[in-house]
């Protein structure tokens, strides 16, 4: 059973080994994905070059596609989204994926075999 304490779920995500990391990187499906997929799967883990939306935050709407996913941070870079520092360079900014939604993906074999196996077809 996993704690309910705030202290050992950080720890748990910090601590995380990268197979369970891959998941902690997990966005909403939107609408229109799931019907072309046939799934009542709410997420599945983000991938590099997924089209995505932004969902929350200053740059709410946006939609481009994923440039880098970090395991480490268990964040993700998207294109377009960028901020200038002081010395005027332009960076992306980390976004947490909970706060995107996957719009398209390249959802080849193996991301098909993942949905399936949850075994939540509509």
């Amino acid at each position: 059973m996993v704690s309910k304490q705030p202290r050992k779920q950080r720890k748990l995500r910090f601590l995380a080994p990268l197979h369970i990391r891959k998941k902690l990187v997990s966005a909403h499906l939107s609408d229109e994905l799931k019907a072309k997929l046939g799934t009542k799967r709410r997420s599945i883990p983000v991938r590099k070059g997924d089209k995505v939306k932004l969902m929350r935050g200053e740059k709410k709407g946006h939609i481009g596609k994923v440039t880098k996913v970090n395991l480490s941070t268990l964040k993700i870079f998207v294109e377009g989204v960028t901020i200038r520092n002081s010395k005027g360079i332009e960076k992306q900014i980390p976004i947490d994926p909970s706060n995107v939604m996957i719009l398209e993906g390249d959802f080849s074999k193996d991301r098909l075999k993942m949905i399936q196996r949850a075994g939540k077809q509509s």
